[in-house]
């Protein structure tokens, strides 16, 4: 595939961002939904299971993020409790190696997506603004990460895929 991707285990962070943006990155997490939605509907039932090579086809990336929805959920949790290590995620994908989301309708791919990710919106809007500076160590990457720090993660991992999901769409 064109492009110089790189990969998301290589990338780094800072987590410097300032607490108060908080909103801002909540709002990044509720538009992902609808970005994805988008996306799919632009392209025909056989573009969104196309393959290139072995990567994921426009409907596995989206499943992927379903998947991946309880992590943010129970580091979230974590946080909350005051854990001091967060949970780790599992780096060979094996949900959504498993999962067969391109049998899936896209329609219903979408539908569940946006179901989990409104619960998870909503979760973080439910929080008193002292909470998102609540801290704990991210296991792969063996740095601190607050709470706003997660949800900033969580939305470069979302743009990271939808972006992977936009160039299958240009094909």
């Amino acid at each position: 595939m064109a492009g110089n991707w790189k990969n998301w285990v290589d990338r780094t962070w800072t987590f410097d961002e300032p607490v108060e943006l908080y909103p801002q990155l909540i709002d990044r997490l509720r538009g992902v939904s609808t970005r994805a939605e988008e996306k799919l509907r632009a392209v025909s039932a056989q573009q969104a299971v196309r393959r290139d090579g072995a990567a994921w086809s426009m409907l596995e990336h989206l499943g992927h993020l379903l998947d991946l929805e309880v992590l943010p959920n129970a580091r979230l949790d974590e946080l909350l409790a005051g854990v001091e290590v967060l949970t780790a995620a599992d780096m060979q994908n094996q949900a959504t190696e498993a999962a067969n989301h391109n049998a899936r309708a896209p329609e219903e791919l979408c539908a569940a997506f946006r179901a989990e990710r409104e619960a998870l919106v909503a979760r973080f809007e439910a929080l008193e603004p002292d909470d998102f500076a609540r801290c704990a160590i991210h296991p792969r990457l063996q740095r601190p990460m607050r709470l706003v720090d997660l949800i900033r993660f969580t939305a470069d991992h979302d743009d990271h895929h939808l972006a992977r999901m936009e160039q299958l769409r240009r094909g």
